[in-house]
């Protein structure tokens, strides 16, 4: 496959998983209120919030400062991908990567735009309208500061810590708490298939490349 067949395709898988993961977002976000759960089976649930961090709803440091991180990251993922396409990495290393940029990608549009272009969401609890769009600028925030939206959830189990148990002894809890998005969904899954199938990839394998080396050792 050549480089601007290899481009194209990696082009448009980016492209296609940032329209599913937007879609989910702006669907949730214009049709739930925070706090406002769907239950579609006992172990997955439609639950709408937002978080100002990073992925699965963790936090560091400043809100501006992850927006801008996120960008630079994202930036330096764009000169990655596009030097492994033209050094001839597999395939497969450069669809996982789109994977993975697709993600970053995604909570960065929700962080540059939505506080720009969305009313603020309300509480599920105050019996609260959706959010709306509204025309660029009279939105909740503004570019960079838009909060991200989540909304997987699996509650696969639920129990109860042993009274023994250090610190949560006797108190109840849930097996897998997170709460996630597409895009986070993206990062995790190409970062899982990076370290299970590509590790030596990611540490500068190209198909072919140890046999050239060789003929030249050979030649020398």
């Amino acid at each position: 496959m050549n480089i601007k067949k290899k481009t194209i395709i990696t082009s448009l898988v980016i492209l296609l998983l940032l329209v599913i993961d937007q879609v989910i977002k702006i669907t949730v976000k214009l049709n739930m209120s925070l706090g406002e759960s769907i239950v579609i089976f006992d172990w997955f649930h439609i639950e709408f919030i937002e978080n100002r961090g990073m992925a699965f709803g963790m936090e560091l440091g400043s809100k501006l400062f992850l927006s801008i991180f996120r960008i630079v990251a994202v930036g330096a993922m764009s000169w990655y991908i596009w030097k492994k396409i033209k050094e001839g990495a597999r395939f497969g290393y450069i669809i996982v990567l789109s994977m993975i940029y697709a993600g970053a990608a995604g909570n960065i549009f929700d962080s540059l735009f939505y506080g720009e272009i969305f009313t603020a969401s309300q509480p599920y609890f105050m019996n609260a309208e959706p959010a709306t769009l509204v025309p660029w600028g009279e939105g909740y925030s503004s570019v960079l500061m838009g909060n991200v939206v989540d909304m997987f959830s699996f509650p696969i189990y639920h129990g109860t810590f042993p009274e023994w148990f250090p610190i949560n002894g006797g108190e109840e809890f849930t097996f897998f708490s997170a709460i996630f998005n597409f895009a986070d969904a993206c990062i995790t899954v190409g970062v899982f298939i990076l370290f299970i199938f590509y590790r030596k990839d990611f540490n500068g394998y190209i198909p072919g490349k140890e046999t050239v080396e060789e003929e030249s050792e050979v030649i020398e």
